[in-house]
């Protein structure tokens, strides 16, 4: 175990966990002793033996980020196609006729999820719920970036069908949707079973629209036969809050409520338009009420939704209430930082106060919040007996400088370009800015040729015929065009 010890020196700033406080606190100029087994110590002088130690008089030591809601499909080759275009008949949500026809073919999906992983932990990401479609090397990959993964695969009934750019109809196939509901639960049951301990599986039912109350039913109840954790999306779009008050005359939560699914293993994803939301028809406040009473989490993804004009009401709202909330991050650029500081701006716009949420309350959502919509107590936080899942920050990184408060220059200035390196269970998954264990610059090259494929299949799906220039005009024209 010597050999696998790591000592942090003398780090210049760390964040810690103050049990007793139930937050995280900044310490000073304090070694931290960590390996394999978990972190190990974190006070004056670390005497203990260590087979590797690190300077750390320019670093920030904190615990590893947990992204609780990201799609590895083929969201990475989406990049720079649908940013400025969506529905106007759809509240303007891109969602259900430009980004469902970009998909990764089998060539690509292994990249794509390369991708997605080295852009989450270069961002200090060290744990994430990754939802997607099965591929052969979806597990393999993940087990080999040596990231904690939830892999949950999606699976649904009906599938969304956007009529003339202005009706969204649902054409169902309850058999199919069985077929995949069946795949997922041998899917995560092997999951589960993988030999590294990092790997969990994760019952998803994809979408509340899209699913029969009977599934849901029947998969949340599977779900906690095996003690896992379940996610859906649910109350991410006026569309989908407006179909759903025309079938049961009910909000998102209170349909779950009464299907029985609310409860503290359930990750809702997005939780959006609730009934106190300004778009929606409703103006009461029983849907916070009904989260907060029941312990069900949601997973909160502010840069999407906000490149479509719209946001959660508000973030600091919702904390407020007793809701419990962690952040996710979607879709690209699959950055964690980033999406904690979009999801402060957006939480600060739509609360009308700088005081609506502060750094130590998204930190703190990235991170607890994480981990307790996760159902863990040791990860999200630095303290002995914890795992060892932490995030180096270079102090000396330009836009670090100067330095009074580390945590609000890392999220609202340097972002990814001041995380040097990340260590999940003890061992580095990032060392000096560079992915450890996966082809991430490989992955990357094929990124090209992948979208292209894909943009060729979309305009062969459009039901309108539309060429990829209609459906994704460039946002400046070509030179010498007409």
């Amino acid at each position: 175990m010597t050999k696998q010890t790591t000592v942090i020196r003398n780090a210049a700033w760390v964040v810690t966990w103050d049990d007793a406080a139930a937050r995280h606190v900044y310490r000073r100029d304090v070694d931290v002793a960590f390996s394999p087994d978990g972190i190990l110590f974190i006070g004056d002088r670390y005497d203990g033996p260590a087979g590797e130690e690190v300077s750390g008089a320019s670093l920030m030591v904190m615990p590893g980020l947990v992204d609780v809601h990201c799609h590895s499909g083929d969201e990475p080759i989406a990049k720079g196609l649908f940013e400025d275009v969506g529905t106007a008949a759809l509240w303007g949500n891109a969602l259900y006729e430009y980004s469902a026809l970009i998909d990764s073919d089998e060539d690509a999906k292994a990249a794509c999820q390369t991708v997605m992983l080295g852009d989450l932990m270069r961002s200090g990401v060290t744990t994430l719920l990754d939802i997607a479609s099965p591929h052969p090397k979806w597990l393999s990959l993940a087990a080999e970036s040596g990231l904690r993964a939830y892999l949950a695969p999606g699976f649904r009934e009906a599938a969304w069908n956007v009529v003339d750019s202005h009706r969204l109809d649902f054409e169902w196939n309850v058999a199919q949707g069985r077929e995949r509901y069946a795949q997922a639960l041998a899917f995560v049951d092997e999951a589960s079973a993988h030999p590294s301990g990092r790997i969990h599986g994760v019952v998803a039912p994809s979408q509340i629209e899209t699913c029969s109350e009977e599934l849901i039913q029947e998969a949340v109840g599977e779900a906690r036969k095996r003690g896992m954790r379940i996610t859906i999306h649910a109350a991410q779009t006026m569309a989908e809050h407006e179909e759903l008050l025309r079938r049961t005359g009910e909000t998102a939560p209170a349909m779950l409520e009464r299907l029985g699914v609310l409860g503290p293993d359930l990750i809702i994803g997005h939780c959006i338009f609730l009934d106190h939301h300004s778009w929606t028809r409703q103006r009461t406040r029983h849907d916070l009420e009904r989260l907060a009473r029941s312990g069900t989490n949601v997973a909160h993804c502010p840069v999407t939704f906000a490149r479509s004009g719209m946001t959660l009401e508000s973030l600091g709202a919702y904390r407020r209430a007793g809701v419990n909330v962690g952040i996710g991050t979607d879709s690209y650029p699959f950055n964690m930082l980033e999406e904690m500081r979009e999801a402060m701006i957006c939480s600060r716009v739509a609360g009308r106060s700088v005081f609506d949420l502060d750094t130590a309350g998204v930190f703190e959502a990235a991170t607890i919040g994480g981990a307790k919509a996760l159902g863990r107590n040791d990860i999200g936080r630095l303290a002995p007996g914890a795992k060892a899942d932490l995030v180096l920050v270079d102090l000396n990184q330009p836009a670090m400088q100067p330095v009074h408060d580390p945590l609000r220059n890392l999220l609202h200035c340097a972002a990814e370009r001041a995380v040097r390196d990340v260590y999940v269970d003890g061992r580095p998954v990032v060392k000096n800015h560079r992915v450890a264990n996966l082809d991430y610059d490989g992955a990357v090259r094929e990124l090209q040729a992948a979208q292209e494929r894909a943009c060729r299949q979309a305009e062969k799906d459009d039901p309108r015929g539309r060429t990829i220039d209609k459906l994704a005009p460039r946002s400046l024209p070509m030179a010498g065009a007409r």
